[in-house]
């Protein structure tokens, strides 16, 4: 046993925080999990992420209600397994070797490093099985692959399609069918992975979202896909009613589907098309607009969605990206697929590029509705992040009309 960190949460939450760790890259697999005396979980957390971990940022948005600090524990080192990568390697090496094929460095590095599972389909990245010579071992070779990756189902992604969708393209390789299913935070995504494409990479927004009050309101989700944030609108917030835009046919079969399977249809009514031709205006107390790298295009829309009486909250998606500074020190975020820190020189980024929006915003509801508006920033969300400096953020923007003699306190 080793003295190792952890943090220390509830069993009632100690699956979807060990979730969100593990996609943060933060939590130390090479340890065992463990029950403290009181019947808490202790996660074993990587020594390097401790000074990073921000337990009260967690505690809000992904474990409200739970004990969440950080301890030191004794903890057992889980024992070594051949991973995934080595198995595949020495079965696939015996399957060409047994066709009379030799075994090269190039065919190993061949191989996926990675892949994402959907249920029993794993969807494998575009850079592996790309020599010539894997097409000889046939349908034998994807049976074989979805055997060792523990799959009923495989199936193969490329570049996004240029079809004004941004539509997947992916190849089925082994099963008949490429519906599947991904449950988040209780809610149930079904979606065709050859259609529609899925952000894991967004879950910690999703949980976020899950935890605003919107009791009464009436939410206006700009680009909702599958219903990515249409779902936590209509399950956990609250919410009366959700508008949910999408232009995509494919999404929108979708969307349909999971608004039955989490038994919220009656409370959505779906627009499908171009959302800058929405016929709605004056209804919106909340307007989502999760798209990247950037919403403008439906900035003019929310303006004409909000409720000229009493304004709401605009949640708006951006890719923020920060110019390079030797003299940046180190912050708090991590990827969910790499580790890149992010700077001071980023944090400014996101405020001077917060603070330009609601100038503009200020500005167009001006124009859009004849009356003056105060715009006031009420918090920035880091995503993830793509590359160094390059930062998918959230804003949330509060927008109020300003009647009567306020106008002229502006």
């Amino acid at each position: 046993m080793e003295n190792v960190p952890c943090l220390r949460v509830s069993q009632c939450c100690a699956q979807q925080i060990r979730t969100y760790l593990q996609s943060q890259h933060v939590l130390d697999t090479s340890f065992r999990l463990c029950k403290d005396t009181d019947e808490t979980i202790l996660l074993p957390i990587l020594p390097s992420s401790m000074s990073q971990l921000d337990t009260g940022h967690l505690q809000s948005t992904v474990a409200s209600g739970s004990i969440c600090e950080i301890v030191w524990s004794q903890a057992f080192k889980n024992k070594k397994k051949q991973t995934v990568g080595n198995k595949l390697e020495v079965v696939l090496k015996k399957l060409l070797e047994s066709a009379g094929e030799e075994w090269t460095e190039e065919l190993r590095r061949d191989l996926p490093r990675g892949f994402e599972r959907h249920g029993d389909l794993i969807l494998l990245a575009d850079n592996c099985f790309s020599l010539s010579i894997w097409k000889k071992s046939g349908c034998t070779l994807w049976s074989t692959v979805a055997a060792v990756l523990g799959s009923a189902r495989l199936a193969k992604k490329s570049c996004v399609s240029n079809n004004g969708f941004r539509s997947p393209v992916v190849t089925m390789l082994h099963g008949e069918h490429s519906w599947v299913t991904h449950v988040d935070n209780g809610i149930r995504y079904d979606f065709d992975v050859t259609r529609c494409m899925f952000s894991s990479g967004n879950i910690t927004e999703k949980l976020r979202v899950a935890r605003f009050n919107c009791k009464g309101e009436t939410v206006v989700d700009l680009y909702a896909g599958i219903g990515y944030f249409t779902l936590p609108y209509l399950v956990h917030t609250g919410a009366a009613h959700v508008h949910a835009c999408e232009w995509n046919p494919d999404a929108v079969e979708a969307l349909r589907k999971n608004l039955k399977l989490n038994k919220v249809s009656e409370r959505c009514t779906i627009h499908q098309g171009d959302n800058r031709h929405l016929q709605l205006s004056d209804v919106a107390d909340r307007v989502n607009l999760g798209l990247i790298p950037s919403s403008e295009d439906g900035w003019l829309v929310a303006c004409r969605l909000l409720k000229r009486s009493t304004g709401g909250i605009l949640h708006i998606h951006h890719n923020v990206t920060s110019p390079m500074s030797n003299s940046d020190t180190s912050l708090d975020i991590r990827s969910d697929t790499q580790r890149f820190s992010v700077k001071n020189n980023d944090r400014g980024a996101w405020q001077v590029w917060a603070d330009s929006t609601a100038q503009r915003f200020s500005s167009l509801l001006n124009d859009t509705t004849g009356t003056d508006w105060r715009t006031h920033v009420q918090h920035i969300e880091h995503v993830k992040s793509y590359a160094p400096h390059v930062h998918h953020v959230v804003l949330d923007l509060e927008c109020r009309p300003l009647l009567g003699e306020n106008t002229q306190q502006r």
